[in-house]
């Protein structure tokens, strides 16, 4: 019991200071890749192309801008699409918008 309430405290103090127990929580999928808290696994990539994996903040789920690429993802490949959220959008353009919606300018057409 002693131990077990060291090693909490050790925790707690490493969190305070910001030491490792204070960096965000990893999720596992499938394959052993880590997703942070609050994100999302997105594979980005057209039919027959390269695809790349992002972890998308989920609130920017919700934006507009957003909500269209997944509707077409919904057109194209249903909503029972096992695995991850996969969109058909080249990635350049994918990582582009992420830019934008992070900087709070969904209107902003500088891509």
């Amino acid at each position: 019991m002693k131990r077990l309430l060291r090693r909490l405290s050790r925790t707690v103090a490493a969190a305070e200071d910001g030491g490792p127990a204070a960096a965000p929580r990893q999720v596992r999928t499938k394959k052993g890749k880590g997703v942070p808290e609050g994100h999302v696994p997105v594979c980005v990539g057209e039919e027959g192309g390269p695809v790349e994996r992002f972890a998308v903040r989920a609130e920017l789920l919700g934006e507009p801008a957003f909500a269209a690429l997944l509707r077409r993802a919904a057109q194209e490949y249903g909503y029972a699409h096992p695995g991850a959220l996969r969109i058909p959008c080249p990635a350049a353009e994918f990582r582009c918008l992420l830019l934008r919606l992070s900087d709070g300018d969904p209107a902003a057409t500088s891509c």
